[in-house]
């Protein structure tokens, strides 16, 4: 892994800006299915009560774990 120096206030304006794209993201595939929790859409999606929403379901769990990882960045700068 490369390492760079950047100034702490740039990495967390950075990462910021990115959790935001990544929850807007989270935000537009549940308003697609009318949810307003990540894990009931993920459930009903497994479950099948959800017509082709494998696709969606699939890109949710990806930007879940990619808003954790960065949460987890963000709370260690």
């Amino acid at each position: 892994m490369t390492h760079v120096k950047l100034d702490k206030a740039l990495a967390e304006d950075l990462i910021t800006s990115k959790l935001g794209i990544l929850k807007q993201y989270i935000d537009e595939i549940l308003a697609r299915h009318k949810e307003s929790s990540s894990k009931e859409f993920l459930e009903k999606a497994r479950k099948g009560i959800y017509k082709n929403a494998e696709d969606d379901a699939v890109e949710l769990r990806q930007l879940l774990l990619d808003y954790t990882k960065l949460q987890e960045i963000l709370n260690n700068l």
